[in-house]
This record gives C-alpha cells, sequence and structure tokens, in this order.
C-alpha cells in the first residue's frame, strides 16, 4: 500500500509542478503536511521527493523544506542551429547584449584555428545571450577579417550571426563541437550572474564552410542551471585518437 501512496504523491506533485502550481522557486509542502493531506507516514512522502529529486523536478537540502527547480533548456549537440532559432523552438524569447565588435591580431591560438598567419586580422564578437530576459550563455566569436565585414552594418543584438553571414556567402556547412566544463572567469561571472569560479559549460565550435574553410571558431559558455545538453549516438568516429572522444555535428 505504501508504494501505491508514494508513486502518488509523486504524480500529484509533478502534475502540479507541470501546471505551474508549483513554479521553479516555490517551496514544496512539508513532509508533515503532505503526509496529512495522504493519510500516511513520512516513509512514503520521503520516497516520493526522492523521485521528483532524481527527476530533476526539486532540490532537497537539510532543514529547509523541497523547492522546485528552474526548468532546464535541453540543446542538442549533434545539429548545429543558431541560438536565436534553438530558443525560438523551445518556446522562449532570445536575447543579445553586445559587449564587443573589434578587430585585433589573429595571435598564435588562433592562428592555428584558422590556418592562417598570427599578424593577420581578425574579428571578435562577444555577446550575452538571453532567454526570457534571463542571462544564459557569454558568446566568445571569431571570424576572418573577410567574413566578418558585414558585421560593422549590422546591430548584432537583433540578428542571427550564422544567418546573417549565410546571407553574405558565408555558410556553415560542417561544425565541430566539443563540449566540457570550466570554471566562471571573472567576464563570465559578471555577465551571468554568478560567482567567479562557478562551473558552467561550454561549448566550444568551429565551423567550416563547404570547401572546408574554417570560417568561425567560438566558445559558448552556458550557466548550468538554466541549459544542458543532449546527443543523439551516430556512432563510433572513424579516426579518433587514443582515449580522445569527440562529437561532430553537421547543419548550417
Amino acid at each position: 500500500m505504501s508504494e501505491v501512496v508514494y508513486l502518488r504523491i509523486a504524480d500529484e506533485l509533478r502534475e502540479r509542478i507541470a501546471d505551474g502550481g508549483l513554479a521553479p522557486g516555490m517551496d514544496v509542502p512539508t513532509e508533515a503536511e503532505l503526509a496529512a493531506r495522504w493519510n500516511t507516514s513520512r516513509g512514503p512522502v520521503r520516497n516520493a521527493l526522492a523521485v521528483l529529486r532524481g527527476e530533476g523536478l526539486i532540490e532537497t537540502g537539510r532543514g529547509r523544506p523541497a523547492r522546485v527547480v528552474p526548468r532546464k533548456s535541453t540543446q542538442a549537440v549533434d545539429v548545429s542551429i543558431p541560438f536565436t532559432r534553438w530558443a525560438e523552438a523551445i518556446g522562449a524569447t532570445p536575447g543579445a547584449v553586445t559587449q564587443q565588435l573589434a578587430r585585433r591580431l589573429a595571435g598564435p591560438e588562433t592562428a592555428r584555428a584558422f590556418g592562417i598567419d598570427e599578424r593577420e586580422s581578425v574579428v571578435e564578437v562577444l555577446r550575452l545571450r538571453l532567454l526570457d530576459g534571463r542571462p544564459t550563455m557569454v558568446e566568445r566569436l571569431v571570424y576572418l577579417g573577410e567574413t566578418a565585414r558585414a558585421l560593422f552594418d549590422h546591430d548584432l543584438d537583433r540578428v542571427s550571426i550564422t544567418e546573417l553571414l549565410a546571407a553574405h556567402g558565408f555558410p556553415q556547412a560542417e561544425v565541430d563541437h566539443e563540449i566540457d566544463a570550466v570554471a566562471a572567469d571573472a567576464l563570465d561571472a559578471r555577465l551571468l550572474g554568478v560567482a567567479e569560479g562557478t562551473p558552467v559549460l561550454r561549448l566550444h565550435r568551429v565551423s567550416r564552410d563547404a570547401s572546408g574553410r574554417t570560417i568561425e571558431v567560438s566558445d559558448d559558455h552556458y550557466r548550468s542551471d538554466i541549459v544542458r545538453f543532449s546527443v543523439a549516438s551516430r556512432g563510433r568516429a572513424p579516426r579518433a585518437a587514443d582515449g580522445e572522444a569527440y562529437l561532430r555535428s553537421f547543419g548550417g
């Protein structure tokens, strides 16, 4: 009987979370309140809360009630889709606040990524991306000068750079993705509203055109409490180095 009760408690709370009756940040009824409502002991209540915690719907802490956590927006990384279109696809309002658009010399690391001389000019873009007005991702983009010429003629807070460049003859045909976790630096902390050193998800992308020429290198730092990544397995990479795992995604 207690097994049935805990599943029913979990189902009811799950439905209340789904329909907004228990919104993100709200406290879940206490164990005592749930036990009284269901005329049961605290054991089934704790089991029900454990189920919801395992599903990532609530968080619990010593000395305080369970709390509904913000739902994470899942981004697939086995396909390539601009942030703007991804946000719209999940029903969110995308936003951008451009922090910097500047020319500089490539330097050694950027030069290697593009296969150019480190004294050549590149263009850097730094943008804060938002979902429903909430700081979500710090976007660091680098382009060759000729590729990025169109960026100086547009309001980058209002356009998808991927789509803008495609319209000017620089479509992405192939994208390599590399995912890891890094500590938020001072810039991440200021723009994302997190403490410096907080773990953030890093998505490093190298985009190429149909000829295989690199046209964009980017590092995107996401708040891990807002976004998570999903991957649809497509089998093994044919020539991965020993100990190296990577994903390759195609699209535009």
